[in-house]
């Protein structure tokens, strides 16, 4: 059987987005995906012997995790189907406070024996541990919830969607983009469901079912003759929804410039692909930006890869902290700019949130992997520094004794630790629109979707490049640009926030792989805004001559 233990736990500081290994758990059969997992009834009692065992052994907190996680992966390449994979992992996580430490076991022998063996283990490690631990570990208090149960809210399970249509729907965008000028194309669906269920000593039982889905493509359009190929990815979102989200509703769709089509909460991947293929041909002759200062228009597809990584990141609490300093660096915003009071992070229209009840996006649950309800707080209020995000060990640091509600663990295998939470800019308060904006502007660059980007050790000085980029002139878009790169630094950057468009053009980005810790685990996280400018910004060219 299989066991994993955690000699030392210990916060675990940030990470940067990354595509771990996707292949997670035992390859099953599809249809195996839609047998019933274990029943709430003997999770409850599964459970019990793990908070049981670890009381009889001195521990003074213990929470179980139950974890049953189902994934279905289908990758296709122009007219062909690459693969089709169905994981399933399920297992018991256990987690105690003995002599004032942290310990974690885990095991995939979910018996009354096998949850014993590995519990008796947890409070082990914990006693050992506590031989090193120099403070002992304060424990935010929570609300014993009971017996409780959350669903995502979701139309249709991907699970019950055959295999054929999924396959029929990429192979269809694939065929869409190979009419309209591209030379290659790989799509691919992520869909995961994540069954899980939570019970501690302060008198939790919580059953969770949450759904998640990702539909993207890379189209490549190639100059033979100048030897030259450009890309485009999708403009779509992961998001926390069923497999609607693929419907393609006119109702979700907004549109942009030059027939630019952006998307909602419901995705049109045959149109994308199919405007895709022209942009990408049109990249090949685009014009390659002057460097220089321009007022930049950044749309939430593009935003929230700047949010994620310039506001998300340094505000974990454990990077602060410095429990991250040998993994993707510490934070710029330390706890002397907090307790200021008055630490300027952006613009006064700048509002930044931490939610994890957003519907539809990626991090929403109904109660994080610590039994804590879930909810929504500020992080930046009128461009100032107001709080971090913090979970029940570390709540105490900054004088608070409540959990934000934003630990998870990637399985129930891994111990939970701080994650991000979704964190979003907030849509301007007075109506105006994207075609209000870039009349607005006078020489400036509207970018979307996501690109290269470089942020150093403190998530400070940072570099985003993206996926379209048009040059506006005089209140009027002239043309597509190629090259494009900003530069600048988190304070700069927000501060030169000056729009934002209102709650009409509010959408969702979103990463299913946020990594962070040692052993690295990933997440999924969502950032919501609403088309945003931000004048004066350095712009460079990236073009390179051979």
């Amino acid at each position: 059987m299989k066991r994993r233990d955690f000699v030392q736990y210990a916060g675990m500081g940030a990470g940067a987005m990354m595509m771990p290994s996707l292949l997670m758990g035992n390859n099953i059969p599809t249809e195996a995906l839609l047998e019933p997992g274990m029943d709430t009834v003997l999770k409850k009692k599964m459970a019990d012997v793990a908070l049981n065992t670890a009381k009889s052994m001195g521990a003074t907190y213990a929470d179980a995790r139950i974890g049953r996680y189902l994934n279905q992966y289908v990758f296709t390449r122009e007219d062909k189907v690459q693969n089709v994979v169905n994981t399933e992992s399920f297992g018991i996580g256990i987690r105690v406070i003995a002599n004032g430490t942290w310990g974690f076991s885990s095991t995939n022998d979910v018996t009354e024996d096998g949850i014993k063996k590995a519990t008796q283990h947890a409070v082990a490690i914990a006693k050992a541990n506590s031989k090193i631990q120099k403070e002992p570990v304060v424990l935010a208090p929570v609300e014993a919830h009971g017996e409780v149960s959350w669903k995502t809210p979701i139309q249709k399970d991907f699970k019950e969607v055959p295999i054929s249509e999924k396959v029929d729907l990429l192979l269809s965008a694939n065929s869409a983009a190979m009419e309209n000028g591209a030379n290659f194309v790989n799509s691919a669906l992520f869909m995961v469901n994540e069954q899980k269920y939570f019970a501690s000593t302060d008198g939790s039982y919580i059953d969770q079912d949450v759904h998640r889905i990702w539909p993207t493509f890379n189209v490549t359009a190639i100059d033979r003759q100048a030897g030259k190929f450009k890309s485009r990815q999708a403009l779509s979102a992961p998001m926390g929804m069923g497999y609607e989200y693929m419907d393609g509703l006119e109702s979700e769709k907004l549109s942009g410039p030059e027939g630019i089509k952006l998307y909602n909460r419901s995705y049109d991947i045959v149109e994308d692909a199919t405007l895709a293929a022209k942009q990408a041909r049109q990249k090949l002759t685009a014009k390659s930006v002057e460097a220089g200062k321009y007022d930049l228009v950044l749309e939430p597809n593009h935003l929230g890869l700047t949010i994620h990584e310039s506001v998300g990141h340094p505000l974990e609490l454990d990077r602060v902290l410095g429990y991250e300093a040998n993994y993707a660096g510490t934070s710029f915003a330390t706890m002397d700019k907090w307790e200021s009071k008055n630490f300027n992070y952006g613009s006064d229209i700048v509002n930044i949130v931490a939610d994890k009840t957003q519907v539809g996006s990626l991090g929403a649950v109904g109660y994080d992997d610590e039994g804590v309800k879930t909810k929504k707080w500020d992080l930046i209020r009128n461009g100032t520094l107001v709080n971090y995000q913090a979970i029940r060990d570390q709540v105490h640091m900054i004088d608070q004794n409540e959990s934000h509600g934003c630990c998870y663990a990637q399985s129930w295998e891994d111990v939970q630790f701080q994650r991000m939470p979704n964190v979003s800019l907030e849509p301007g308060k007075e109506k105006y629109s994207l075609q209000d904006m870039i009349k607005d502007v006078d020489k400036g660059i509207y970018i979307l979707g996501r690109g290269s980007y470089s942020i150093d050790q403190q998530r400070y000085n940072f570099q985003f490049g993206g996926t379209l980029f048009y040059e506006i002139k005089d209140g009027e878009i002239v043309g597509m640009l190629d090259d494009v790169a900003y530069q600048s630094n988190t304070q700069e950057f927000w501060n030169s926030c000056v729009k934002i468009c209102d709650k009409d053009d509010y959408r969702l980005f979103g990463s299913f792989f946020d990594g962070k810790g040692q052993p690295s685990q990933v997440s999924a996280v969502s950032h919501g805004s609403s088309t945003s400018r931000f004048n004066g910004i350095n712009v460079i060219n990236t073009g390179r001559t051979i």
